[in-house]
């Protein structure tokens, strides 16, 4: 299964996303924002990330960019995992270079579904 780091400031999103993951087979890495996302990825090798856009400091969508840009990081597949839902974040998580974009809440089905997908597309 799958190694996925993920990244939101609520602790209760990442506990309970984490436990759903595991369940499913995967492991995970945390981190409660964007530069500690950043700081990990240099010592942390993951299959796939899924990352908040809201978040104290550096949002979601700048860290997307800068995984994208890096020679070493822009292979791993980033997911957006927000509340921001209309049709202009959707496009902003395109333009930041995201593989996919899933609202919260979310139906762990769909984001087991959108893992598998995205994972499958490398």
């Amino acid at each position: 299964m799958a190694r996925i780091m993920l990244v939101d400031d609520e602790p209760e999103i990442r506990y309970i996303t984490r436990r759903m993951l595991e369940r499913a087979g995967h492991s995970v890495v945390e981190a409660g924002d964007g530069e500690e996302c950043l700081r990990k990825l240099k010592e942390e090798e993951v299959d796939i990330i899924l990352l908040d856009v809201m978040m104290p400091g550096i949002k979601g969508w700048e860290v997307c960019r800068r995984i994208k840009a890096d020679e070493r990081t822009r292979r791993i597949p980033v997911v957006m995992f927000t509340v921001r839902t209309s049709e202009s974040d959707v496009e902003e998580s395109k333009k930041s270079g995201a593989d996919a974009h899933i609202n919260k809440p979310f139906d762990m089905k769909e984001l087991l579904e959108v893992i598998e997908r995205v994972l499958g597309d490398r």
